[in-house]
């Protein structure tokens, strides 16, 4: 009887020991589909790629093959004595902070080590429009890809990000102190730069911890006059093109063609069912002219 016992309390042992194994595992769930119907598929969507915009790509690594290859990464500081005077005197042309610019710069391309910069120039992120007529890189952003300018060097990147700004949307930041970082910080926020909540607050702490600030100079009243005056007058005379921006921005990625080598308006047109005119008033475009790597809009 005793020995009985005892074989019984080892069996519940041994018992107890494998559930409780047992429950410590994930348990496999299997969905099955309703009878008569396919199996349902968990794998998410491939995005739509362009096949064109990785040749593309492969075109601008080889030509900037050798500065690739060569490319030192930046520390912070070096990133801030190579670019400090570009942004100071961006700063005295249109009355943009340096300290706003450099913050963005080394923000947007993680102080200059990111993809963009390293094989694009491409120091702020700034995507192509259809007034672009430069080279262009692609990469995933807000979709799969988004069309990035190329510069030739860096500089031409700072510059081109001044004329960018030069647009009605952010008329009113030019009428601030050009010394008024914070001014500015909020200011682009506000007026559609980036979507992030805390862009302001990001820039600020940026400028703040790195001191960039003390490239920032005052200005008189006439100057400041002077200087609002000729740099509103040319976002006037940019007002125009934001509406052809908009036409590539908002247009699905299966209506786009980017153009490769060899291409011509008449090609393209005769490729989806189009006359030249028809394609030319799809884009907004007043001649011929179109480059390798540019977007355009080749369904209603």
């Amino acid at each position: 009887m005793q020995k009985a016992c005892i074989k019984n309390i080892a069996y519940l042992l041994l018992l107890t020991a494998l559930l409780s194994a047992c429950s410590t595992r994930k348990k496999a769930v299997v969905i099955t589909a309703p009878s008569g119907t396919a199996p349902v598929s968990r794998t998410p969507a491939t995005p739509q790629r362009n096949p064109e915009a990785h040749r593309n790509n492969e075109r601008v690594q080889k030509e900037n093959e050798q500065t690739i290859k060569t490319f030192t990464p930046y520390t912070v500081a070096s990133y801030i004595e190579r670019f400090k005077a570009i942004a100071i005197k961006e700063m005295n042309l249109y009355g943009i902070p340096a300290s706003i610019t450099l913050a963005q710069g080394l923000f947007e391309s993680g102080f200059g080590n990111g993809e963009l910069a390293r094989v694009a120039n491409n120091h702020f992120g700034i995507k192509c429009t259809s007034d672009w007529t430069g080279r262009s890189y692609f990469k995933d952003d807000d979709r799969p890809d988004d069309c990035f300018r190329v510069y030739n060097n860096p500089e031409d990147s700072y510059r081109d990000h001044s004329e960018f700004l030069k647009r009605k949307r952010y008329a009113k930041l030019f009428e601030l102190d050009k010394n008024d970082y914070e001014g500015w910080a909020y200011g682009l926020k506000a007026a559609g730069y980036a979507t992030n909540p805390k862009y302001p607050q990001l820039l600020i702490n940026t400028i703040v911890k790195y001191q960039l600030d003390q490239f920032d100079r005052p200005e008189g009243e006439l100057q400041k006059i002077k200087r609002e005056d000729r740099v509103l007058a040319q976002i006037n005379q940019n007002i125009g093109k934001a509406a052809k921006d908009s036409i590539i921005n908002n247009t699905p990625l299966q209506k786009l063609y980017t153009v490769a080598t060899g291409d011509t308006l008449y090609n393209i047109s005769k490729r989806f069912g189009l006359t030249v005119d028809e394609l030319k008033a799809l884009n907004s475009m007043v001649d011929n002219n179109i480059r390798i790597g540019q977007s355009l809009v080749v369904g209603k």
